[in-house]
C-alpha cells in the first residue's frame, strides 16, 4: 500500500531568491491609519505594490457622490466591486457589488459614484500608468506604482506607523 501524500506540504526548498508572500488578514479593515488619502473623501488600501513589474493592487474607498476622476489606461485594469456601485460616463453599464470589470488598454473613462451611494469599495489591479486627462485627452496628471508608494510612505509616517510600514506591500 502506498502512502497518501495528497495532504503533505511541498518538501523541497523554495527558490533562494523567491520573494515572500503577501498575506493580509481582513484587508478591508476599517482602521483609518491603513487607508491612504488620495483626494477628499477618497482613500486606497494598498495590497501589493509591484515596482519591478509596474502594477499595483488596492482597495479604493469613496465616500462621496459625483465624478471621481477622468483617466486613461495604457495597460489593462481589473476591478471587483465589494460595496456600493459606480459607472463610467462613457459606457451604459453599472459596476455593482459583486461585479467584475475588465478595462482594456487604451480605455479612457470618467468614474462616477451615484448620488444614493454612501460608500463604494472596489478592488483594483492597475497595470502601468493611470493618466488623468481633460475631456479632450490632454494629460493633467498621472499615477504609477512609485507615486502610490510615495503617498503610502508619507501617510503611514503621519499616521504613526512609520514610513517603512509600506515595505510589506512592495515587491
Amino acid at each position: 500500500m502506498t502512502e497518501d501524500t495528497s495532504r503533505m506540504p511541498y518538501q523541497l526548498p523554495f527558490p533562494r531568491d523567491a520573494q515572500a508572500e503577501i498575506v493580509i488578514p481582513n484587508a478591508a479593515d476599517c482602521d483609518d491609519r491603513l487607508w491612504v488619502p488620495q483626494a477628499k473623501n477618497v482613500w486606497f488600501r494598498p495590497l501589493c505594490l509591484n515596482r519591478s513589474q509596474g502594477y499595483w493592487m488596492n482597495l479604493l474607498k469613496v465616500r462621496k457622490a459625483g465624478v471621481l476622476s477622468r483617466h486613461r489606461h495604457p495597460q489593462p485594469v481589473h476591478g471587483f466591486v465589494l460595496k456600493g456601485r459606480w459607472h463610467y460616463l462613457e459606457h451604459d453599464w453599472i459596476a455593482e457589488e459583486g461585479g467584475y470589470v475588465y478595462e482594456p488598454p487604451g480605455e479612457t473613462h470618467t468614474l462616477v459614484v451615484p448620488d444614493d451611494v454612501e460608500e463604494m469599495i472596489t478592488y483594483f489591479q492597475v497595470n502601468g500608468v493611470m493618466c488623468y486627462v481633460d475631456p479632450w485627452g490632454s494629460v493633467t496628471g498621472y499615477e504609477d506604482v512609485f507615486t502610490k508608494i510615495d503617498l503610502c510612505r508619507k501617510h503611514f509616517a503621519e499616521a504613526g506607523l512609520g514610513e517603512d510600514y509600506v515595505d510589506q506591500f512592495i515587491r
